[in-house]
């Protein structure tokens, strides 16, 4: 899969991500050089850094030329990833992952616990930065971390069960990736100095933008190529994680039921690969490429009022981008 920004084209985003990378290693030190070593740990693997970008994409999303990024704006930036990276920890911590971005994972190298820990250290950081920008923006930040917690809630609920409902599914992904990035552009637009209207519609392209792309992500998971994905493929089957393709398919008749046969347990690649085959032949990955279709049109109808700003054009860009990310997918 590429790893190209999708907002590569703005002339001071490096620069300005350069910036976040310095304030994100301040925002974590301590006197404790352990909880340090620990809480830098992922910020020093590296990462796109695609929810920092769109910070501070939108801040300028009523300017006519891009300009260095104020300094709370950068901070706005901080926050948003300091909340991500928080959740990242915990995240491998439920997965008993070994690795994330290719280093050795912080629970794997230093216990659970420990993860834990840092990853509320990181969220308490980011709600500190949070704080010092106004309270629209700590309550704002606060609200999101609520609901990226409800969204992995409403996931683990429904592991292995095969009666998950679609509108389970949609408030989880709605919860731990469309709200991370809609509140991304909200604190940009709010740091920046936007009114009311202007952030309101970059919120939405934001959710919408997060909603449309984790779909097309559960969507490769069941039909790209272990190489292509640089992870297993079908891997959310295998943990019980059933995506917008696999409901519908479960939905759909004969093979809905022969799917339903296969799936409410842990299986092997063979029955993964059985399972994959099931879903296509369902049409469940056509209909929820539908929806992903649906959500990237979204995102590019909220930014109409911004065609001629410099932050509207790249996020613009951005949203053709993943428009054309979907019309490309083979379902």
């Amino acid at each position: 899969m590429s790893t190209a920004s999708p907002l590569e084209q703005v002339p001071t985003l490096s620069s300005d991500l350069t910036r976040v990378e310095e304030q994100l290693l301040v925002a974590v030190q301590t006197d404790n050089a352990l909880l340090q070593d620990i809480a830098a740990h992922l910020i020093s693997a590296g990462g796109k850094r695609v929810r920092p970008g769109f910070c501070i994409t939108s801040a300028a999303a009523a300017s006519a030329d891009f300009a260095p990024a104020e300094h709370e704006v950068i901070l706005g930036a901080v926050a948003v990833e300091l909340v991500h990276q928080g959740s990242l920890y915990h995240d491998d911590v439920m997965d008993s992952a070994t690795t994330r971005r290719t280093v050795e994972s912080v629970n794997s190298k230093w216990g659970n616990h420990q993860a834990i820990l840092a990853g509320d250290f990181l969220l308490g950081r980011a709600s500190e930065i949070a704080a010092s920008l106004g309270v629209d923006v700590a309550a704002l930040l606060a609200s999101t971390i609520s609901q990226l917690c409800d969204g992995q809630i409403r996931e683990l609920e429904y592991t292995y069960r095969t009666d998950r409902t679609e509108e389970s599914y949609l408030k989880s992904i709605d919860g731990k990736t469309a709200s991370l990035l809609a509140a991304a552009c909200r604190i940009g637009g709010i740091v920046g100095g936007l009114d009311e209207e202007r952030i309101d519609h970059l919120t939405t392209f934001g959710r919408a933008y997060g909603m449309a792309f984790q779909v097309v992500d559960d969507i490769l998971d069941l039909t790209a190529t272990d190489e292509e994905l640089g992870k297993p493929a079908g891997n959310d089957m295998i943990e019980g994680v059933y995506t917008l393709p696999v409901i519908r398919a479960m939905a759909h008749g004969e093979v809905g039921a022969d799917l339903k046969q296969l799936l409410g347990r842990p299986i092997d690649t063979t029955a993964r690969d059985e399972a994959r085959e099931l879903v296509k032949q369902s049409g469940g990955l056509k209909s929820a490429h539908a929806d992903a279709r649906r959500y990237a049109n979204q995102a590019n109808d909220a930014l109409r009022s911004f065609a001629d700003t410099a932050g509207g054009t790249a996020l613009k860009a951005a949203a053709d981008h993943l428009v054309d990310k979907v019309e490309n997918l083979i379902v």
